[in-house]
C-alpha cells in the first residue's frame, strides 16, 4: 500500500535527520551547524508516525538521539528531552522497547532531576554503574527546568506500566526523585515529582507516611 511507501520513505528522512543530528560534535569549535534538528526531532515525535519510526527498535534511532542528551548545547538537550518524553506516550504498547534501551535511557531521565548532591554508597549500591558513577560524584545541575518537568513527563509515563515501574525500582529510581525533589525550587516541576510520588503511593510501594516508614523493617 502507498502509507507503507511513504513510511518507508518518511523512515529514511528521519534516519537521515538522527545520523547529521548525532554526527555532528558539539565540542568543536565550529558553530553547531545541526543544533536546530532538536526541535525538528521534537516536532516529528509529536505524530504517531513519527514516534513509530523513532521507536522502531531496528532502527534504533531514539536510542542515538539519546546520546546527544551529554552534549553542552542546551538546544540539543532541550530537544532530546522533548523528543523522549513524547515518545514515552507510546508507553503503554511500546514499554518493552524503552526498557531494552534503559541503560542510556534512565540517565538521561534521571540525572537531571537527581539534584547535586553526592549519593551515599548506599543508595548507590542499588543503582546501575551508569547512575551511581555519575552520582558518586558533584555535577552541574541542569538548570533549564523544562528539561526537568520533560524528564519527570516521561517516568512518569514509563512507571504507569507494571514493567517500567519495576524497572524504576531496580535502578533504585524513587530515591533519586527523593532526593532531587528536596534540591527543586520551581513549583512546576517540583509538581511533576509529586505527580509520581503519589502514583507509587497508590499502588502501595511506597509508605505513605516517610517518617513512620523510616524504622519499620522493610
Amino acid at each position: 500500500s502507498s502509507r507503507v511507501g511513504d513510511e518507508k520513505v518518511q523512515g529514511l528522512y528521519v534516519a537521515k535527520l538522527v545520523r547529521s543530528f548525532c554526527r555532528s560534535s558539539c565540542d568543536s569549535e565550529d558553530e553547531d551547524i545541526f543544533e536546530h534538528i532538536a526541535s525538528i526531532l521534537v516536532n516529528i515525535s509529536k505524530v504517531e508516525a513519527g514516534r513509530r519510526i523513532l521507536m522502531e527498535p531496528k532502527r534504533g534511532l531514539l536510542k542515538q538521539i539519546i546520546g546527544q542528551f551529554d552534549s553542552t548545547n542546551q538546544l540539543r538537550k532541550k530537544g532530546v528531552a522533548g523528543t523522549i518524553r513524547n515518545c514515552c506516550f507510546e508507553a503503554d504498547t511500546q514499554i518493552q522497547n524503552l526498557l531494552s534501551i534503559a541503560e542510556y535511557l534512565w540517565p538521561a531521565l534521571l540525572l537531571p532531576v537527581a539534584g547535586k548532591k553526592i549519593y551515599s554508597e548506599e543508595d548507590r549500591s542499588k543503582m546501575p554503574p551508569e547512575l551511581a558513577n555519575a552520582l558518586s560524584h558533584e555535577r552541574e545541575a541542569v538548570d533549564d527546568s523544562e528539561i526537568r518537568e520533560r524528564a519527570l513527563e516521561a517516568i512518569y509515563m514509563i512507571v504507569m506500566q507494571d514493567d517500567g515501574r519495576k524497572a524504576f525500582w531496580s535502578v533504585n529510581g524513587p530515591r533519586i526523585l527523593q532526593v532531587g525533589y528536596e534540591d527543586e525550587e520551581d513549583l512546576k516541576v517540583m509538581g511533576a515529582y509529586e505527580l509520581i510520588g503519589s502514583l507509587l503511593v497508590g499502588k502501595g510501594e511506597i509508605e505513605q507516611d516517610q517518617e513512620q516508614g523510616e524504622d519499620k523493617p522493610q
